[in-house]
């Protein structure tokens, strides 16, 4: 007896045809061949439980034979994927490493010089819920250079002022509350900001790019300890934005020497603390023209390129 088979020699000598075969009875059988025949029968194994197919193959010679149990292996697995899935893939593979923005604008209406070109409609002095003239404008300019760049860019357009401007900062943290409470992560968390003109400023209020005349920039860090030393619970890493915001401006000012202004640290929090990233960017002021401010942005989206590839 040899794999479940009894096979008698002398049939395959006998001339009679195939030798003969005693299976035992069960409910799998196999695919059988004889080398006088080369006939044979196929059934699945329904008795194993394992979806297993094997073949017995007959060699009979004079008044000897062998028998030998082969398991024959399955065929390759193949898998067609077309080119548009392939380029899908691909996609979401680089999405899925590209780094991630959110801009959003707490004083959204901040405004710049009107001109004659660039006129608009007051809410009240240099601000405008005009979105062709306020800061929408400029985040839909970052966003675009920013996206140019590679990166996976969310713009919040939500007006943040009314009622009053004095509460705004509690209605964007309420919103940045309910992305970080959908599961919502980004690598920069950009405030994107009109600043007011200082005479303190040292020199141009604009330097001179390839793109024109560009509004000069600054980053502001928040510490969280208030004015008064006491201070916010929940603080700012205001280390790690600091070395940040620094890089982004060193970055800019190799790009175009003098375009952002030194790093201001302060004593508020400008909801910071959520999250490391987290920066308020100030992209000209209310004596730079709006074509000034949108000048600038390819600069500033090209500065936080280089600083997070030298990061990541």
């Amino acid at each position: 007896m040899l794999g479940g088979v009894k096979f008698n020699p002398k049939d395959g000598a006998s001339g009679a045809g195939a030798p003969s075969l005693v299976m035992p009875v069960c409910a799998a059988s196999y695919t059988v061949r004889t080398s006088a025949a080369r006939r044979g029968a196929v059934c699945r194994d329904g008795d194993g439980g394992e979806g297993r197919r094997w073949a017995l193959a007959l060699l009979a010679a004079g008044a000897a034979g062998w028998v030998g149990l082969e398991r024959l292996r399955p065929p390759p697995l193949l898998i067609r994927v077309t080119a548009q899935e392939q380029r899908e893939a691909v996609q979401a593979v680089a999405q899925a490493e590209a780094p991630r923005v959110l801009i959003y604008h707490t004083h959204t209406y901040e405004a710049y010089q009107a001109t004659e070109t660039e006129n608009y409609k007051p809410t009240e002095k240099w601000r405008t819920r005009d979105e062709n003239h306020n800061m929408i404008a400029v985040g839909d300019a970052l966003a675009r250079a920013l996206t140019a760049r590679g990166f996976i860019v969310v713009h919040d357009t939500t007006a943040f002022e009314p009622p009053t401007l004095s509460t705004a900062y509690k209605r964007s943290l309420a919103m940045l509350g309910t992305r970080l409470d959908a599961g919502e992560r980004y690598d920069y968390w950009l405030d994107v900001h009109r600043d007011a003109y200082s005479e303190s400023y040292r020199g141009a209020n604009s330097v001179e790019t390839e793109g024109g005349s560009a509004a000069r920039v600054m980053l502001l860090v928040g510490k969280g300890t208030g004015a008064t030393g006491s201070g916010f619970d929940e603080r700012p890493d205001w280390p790690k934005n600091l070395e940040l915001a620094q890089a982004v401006t060193e970055a800019a000012n190799a790009l175009a020497p003098g375009i952002c202004r030194e790093v201001k640290i302060k004593s508020g929090r400008f909801n910071q603390h959520i999250s490391t990233g987290a920066l308020l960017i100030e992209i000209g002021n209310n004596r730079n023209t709006l074509s000034e401010a949108l000048a600038a942005c390819p600069i500033i989206a090209e500065a936080l390129e280089r600083a997070y590839r030298a990061r990541n």
